[in-house]
């Protein structure tokens, strides 16, 4: 079995061209790097150098033995990466989302979860949750698509339904549901980690402006003294933010939006072998989740 270190002067070197520099990057003196290469080609019994007077370069053999070096590599990393996870998750819970109402509403149940639960800060593109539960990163996911292969599974949460909160003057107001239609031409002032629904407002609403906030607490403040717009939804009861922002402004007036676009279906997904790990969470959330 050939040494990390030896594969990695391997690929150093492919990557400088000279021992000087492979032995400066690796911090190593010349000679070691020397001798590494030697054992190589004696334990491999393939000459991996062209040794001319002043002048040190790979053979075809050992440009090919350095790609080799560096796949060998990256995936000794990535194998003890998902070791160090699974162990951890056999401690730690994480859970992952990428739409932030399943978070919203984990945060309100947060005191009754399992100890071992951890939340995230913010959600993530789709791909990255899904990469990471195969990591072992995470053990369960939220997302707004079900995804069923052979190791992971997913179950059906609810509905996220999407709203708007109007000045009670506009006109759209004296209405019981409203379009995304009859939004056009209005500015709004949107939280910047909406997930999905991001690109669901800005192509269903014609030239509508969106200003966008890093600081949720910011929309509580920019509400209270402009009329802009603001989206809620169903899960915004148990947001810490919007319901300070219904009571600052009690001349809103909250309107579903009845487009088949503004309802969202929210999904947990998760690898089949935790499934009995991460179903007393998915239990909790789906029988809190509001209609």
């Amino acid at each position: 079995m050939i040494e990390n270190y030896l594969l990695e002067e391997l690929v150093v070197f492919a990557q400088t061209g000279t021992l000087a520099k492979t032995a400066a990057t690796l911090n190593v003196t010349q000679p070691t790097v020397t001798r590494g290469m030697q054992k190589l080609e004696a334990d491999w019994e393939v000459q991996l150098f062209d040794r001319q007077p002043n002048r040190l370069s790979l053979t075809p053999a050992g440009e090919l033995a350095a790609k080799e070096a560096a796949t060998l590599l990256a995936e000794n990393h990535q194998a003890v990466e998902r070791i160090r996870n699974f162990e951890r998750s056999q401690r730690v819970l994480t859970i992952a989302t990428t739409i932030p109402g399943p978070l919203v509403a984990l945060r309100h149940i947060y005191a009754q979860l399992p100890k071992s639960v951890h939340l995230p800060n913010i959600s993530q593109p789709e791909t990255q949750v899904i990469t990471g539960l195969k990591n072992n990163n995470y053990l369960l996911g939220f997302s707004n698509h079900s995804l069923t292969t052979e190791t992971i599974d997913s179950q059906l949460i609810g509905t996220e339904h999407l709203a708007i909160n109007l000045n009670q003057f506009m006109f759209q107001a004296n209405q019981s549901t409203i379009t995304f239609a009859e939004l056009k031409d209005l500015s709004f002032v949107v939280p910047s980690d909406i997930g999905p629904w991001r690109k669901i407002i800005q192509a269903n609403i014609p030239n509508a402006k969106f200003f966008y906030q890093e600081e949720r607490a910011a929309l509580t403040e920019i509400t209270k003294y402009a009329d802009f717009p603001y989206f809620s939804t169903n899960i915004s009861i148990f947001d810490a933010v919007i319901p300070q922002q219904a009571a600052a402004n009690d001349s809103r007036v909250c309107l579903p939006i009845s487009d088949a676009a503004a309802q969202m279906s929210i999904y947990a997904i998760y690898l089949r072998s935790q499934r009995a790990r991460v179903q007393p969470v998915i239990s909790q959330l789906t029988a809190m989740w509001p209609n």
